[in-house]
């Protein structure tokens, strides 16, 4: 899965950091070896959040010239290259902007992004932390693009207080989506279509993704 992201990702990004637990950190060292674009491994020894596995990127951020820092799941290997030319398209027209993100239209979503009448995102809903979920929701994609500033300072500022899983008790980097709406802008823009949205945590979902992505590069080839 890391190596297709990386062959996804290599027209945009110039250095990746990835996060790791330290009893895979040999073998994650290993699959990296001689790889394009240059992979840093940073370890997470506690499974506190994924925020707090995001912020261990900072120091390798802060020490590159990036202007924009994206920011994606390992196990979104369905994502289209359409939609990351998109996400780098828009974050360069609108550098400014502290936050751009695709999302998903889908039934009966593990992720819901509720909205008020102008359409800013207020609140995340997680089905995990047992919050009362729509049968049609909008959803991320586990795919963000941050400016500089928002992820080397917003980021830390949202941090100091953020919310914590009222289910897990784990430090969310989602909810951190309103916070920032709620202070600047965010763009969204959807994807292609729904399956780029599906992670692969469960054996039926990696077969789900196996045959999606075999029938679309069948297609590709046609």
């Amino acid at each position: 899965m890391l190596h297709r992201l990386l062959d996804l990702y290599r027209p945009h990004v110039r250095r990746v950091v990835v996060v790791v637990h330290p009893s895979f950190a040999d073998q994650m060292a290993e699959a990296i070896r001689g790889v394009e674009p240059p992979v840093e491994l940073v370890e997470q020894p506690v499974p506190t959040g994924m925020l707090d596995a995001i912020l261990l990127a900072r120091d390798a951020v802060r020490a590159s010239a990036a202007e924009h820092v994206w920011i994606t799941w390992c196990d979104q290997v369905a994502v289209r290259p359409e939609t990351v030319n998109r996400l780098a398209a828009i974050g360069l027209a609108n550098p400014g902007a502290p936050l751009v993100m695709p999302t998903v239209r889908r039934r009966h979503p593990y992720i819901h992004l509720q909205r008020d009448a102008a359409q800013r995102i207020v609140r995340v809903l997680h089905r995990r932390e047992g919050d009362a979920m729509p049968e049609d929701g909008e959803s991320d994609m586990g795919l963000f693009s941050l400016s500089r500033e928002a992820f080397l300072d917003r980021l830390g500022e949202f941090a100091k207080a953020p919310e914590a899983g009222s289910a897990t008790g784990e430090r969310n980097f989602l909810p951190f989506i309103p916070w920032i709406a709620a202070r600047d802008t965010v763009l969204t823009f959807p994807s292609v279509d729904e399956m780029e949205a599906v992670g692969v945590n469960t054996p039926d979902e990696l077969r789900l993704i196996e045959a999606h992505l075999s029938a679309r590069e069948a297609g590709d080839r046609r």
